[in-house]
């Protein structure tokens, strides 16, 4: 990953962080708390707000961090670290921005759409 996308996925990560010190939005640790229950609910089909190829995505990014195997070699001193760096803030912000918006659907009564039917 070069720099500009390090820096992208640094920069997106920041971002979310400060949305999670607003007010009425869910603390930082209790997104945290929350990523197992909503990968729970995913997973069990009751939460459609992440999307089964986002999670895939996510288990594929995570199996590359922990991979001994590297697009770029960690033996090239910044860009070989930089890839697997902006990866793990990748992972890190979609998580926690995804938990977040789980946190306000728990909140919310777990509401739930049926096909066909008006939505009040």
């Amino acid at each position: 990953m070069d720099r500009k996308r390090s820096a992208a996925a640094a920069g997106q990560a920041w971002h979310i962080y400060r949305e999670t010190l607003e007010p009425e939005a869910p603390g930082f640790w209790e997104r945290v708390r929350a990523v197992p229950r909503m990968l729970k609910s995913v997973l069990r089909g009751q939460y459609k707000g992440m999307s089964f190829g986002t999670l895939g995505l996510l288990a594929l990014g995570l199996v590359y961090i922990i991979s001994p195997i590297d697009a770029v070699p960690d033996v090239i001193p910044v860009v070989g670290i930089a890839d697997d760096t902006g990866l793990a803030l990748w992972l890190a912000s979609v998580l926690v921005k995804s938990a977040g918006d789980f946190v306000a659907w728990e909140r919310g009564g777990r509401p739930t759409v049926i096909v066909g039917e008006p939505v009040d």
